[in-house]
């Protein structure tokens, strides 16, 4: 596991003013969920042959080709994420499954 900079930790906490802030529904915790599992999506797009952020497809043809809202379920309830998708319909997420409502652990 990488280890988390101090620095990073006190731009995350900059606005902590109460416990909310952190845990509530618009807290840090469901924001930060939500991008780090956002990047990782767009990372597994991007190992997907063809489809280089900004590219054209190549030979391929295929191409990045917007997002898709989803619903998860987590541990501290739901979460509204962008998922990327491909012109093919060939990028299969490994995080989050196509036809599942949770992450993979």
């Amino acid at each position: 596991m990488p280890t988390i900079r101090p620095e990073l930790l006190d731009e995350l906490l900059k606005d902590y003013r109460a416990p909310a802030d952190l845990l509530g529904e618009a807290g840090l915790f469901r924001n930060l969920k939500k991008a780090l599992i956002e990047r990782a999506l767009a990372a597994e797009l991007t190992e997907h042959p063809g489809c280089e952020k900004h590219g054209r497809g190549g030979a391929s043809g295929n191409a990045r080709n917007g997002h898709s809202v989803k619903t998860v379920l987590g541990e501290d309830g739901e979460v509204t994420l962008s998922i990327p998708r491909d012109r093919a319909g060939s990028f299969e997420p490994q995080l989050i499954p196509k036809g599942t409502t949770g992450c993979r652990r």
